[in-house]
């Protein structure tokens, strides 16, 4: 295993359109009228009667939308149930219904969508965390949406385009990686990345969000918290081969807890800490405050 070589920090143009693009298309994904930016509400439900609205005597007080948009109900079995005020102009899933099970984004099947409550610009679907429930609040028009500042980065260096090297566990590890809201997830690790940078020997630990997906690695280094969002940084890889990874730390981006309070994003485990300065990818968001 050696440092990174001089020919590998060639910035060939194919290289500089790619990593171009990929911000481009990274924006437009959260910019987009559904994008994280969208956000405007993180409702958590008690169990029972939840009434939902912009009105203040709600127990779920919303941002935007009718004054009283319905009751939403959250049984002892976790099931959820929305029954509509008759004039809320709302609709379920693109119907005009009264009532639906909202089916939350931890149990809704195959390529199915969580149910969606719309109204206005404003809709709101159910998430499900440790068994809590929260109704997840998206507006087309929020704030942060129409007010983006863009994205500032670190110059593109090829020297962060990494071939690392890859262990696999058999069986994989668990690790367990702290949230935003305060929980714990448990994930299963299928293996170790390795490389050596300014001296260093690293190691990361990534992922899998779906089986046989690509890997996805929740980091820190020693830009967090000044120069770069101060949880975690993420980045995708795709799968290895031969026995090597690669890690293009210029794709590193911020997670959407560096832009919105209403996230649930996870933590940099301690294991994801690397002691170097990662000079790649996305920097400290400049409207985050937070």
């Amino acid at each position: 295993m050696h440092d990174q070589t001089p020919a590998a920090t060639a910035a060939t143009p194919a290289y500089m359109r790619q990593i171009e693009q990929w911000r481009a298309d990274r924006v437009a994904r959260l910019t987009a009228p559904d994008g994280w930016l969208s956000l405007i509400g993180l409702e958590w439900l008690k169990e029972g009667d939840n009434r939902v609205g912009t009105a203040i005597d709600n127990d779920v007080v919303l941002k935007a939308g009718p004054a009283h948009l319905g009751s939403v109900t959250l049984d002892k079995s976790g099931v959820v149930h929305i029954v509509l005020a008759r004039d809320s102009g709302a609709t379920i899933d693109g119907r005009l219904v009264n009532e639906a099970v909202l089916i939350d984004d931890m149990h809704a099947t195959g390529d199915a969508a969580p149910t969606m409550v719309s109204f206005g610009s404003v809709n709101f679907h159910v998430i499900d965390r440790d068994g809590r429930k929260a109704l997840r609040v998206k507006d087309s028009n929020a704030v942060a949406r129409k007010d983006f500042l863009g994205i500032d980065y670190f110059p593109i260096d090829p020297s962060w385009h990494v071939v690392a090297d890859w262990v696999p566990f058999d069986p994989p590890h668990a690790l367990e990686l702290g949230t935003a809201i305060g929980t714990i997830d448990k994930v299963a690790v299928p293996g170790r990345a390795v490389f050596r940078r300014d001296g260093h020997t690293c190691e990361l630990l990534p992922y899998q969000e779906e089986p046989g997906g690509e890997l996805f690695f929740v980091l820190a280094d020693r830009t967090s918290g000044t120069e770069t969002y101060g949880a975690a940084r993420f980045l995708y890889a795709a799968l290895p081969k031969d026995g090597k990874l690669v890690l293009d730390f210029n794709q590193a981006y911020n997670p959407p807890c560096a832009f919105t309070p209403f996230a649930t994003c996870p933590l940099a485990p301690p294991e994801n800490r690397l002691d170097l300065r990662v000079t790649a990818g996305e920097k400290k968001y400049r409207g985050g405050d937070h």
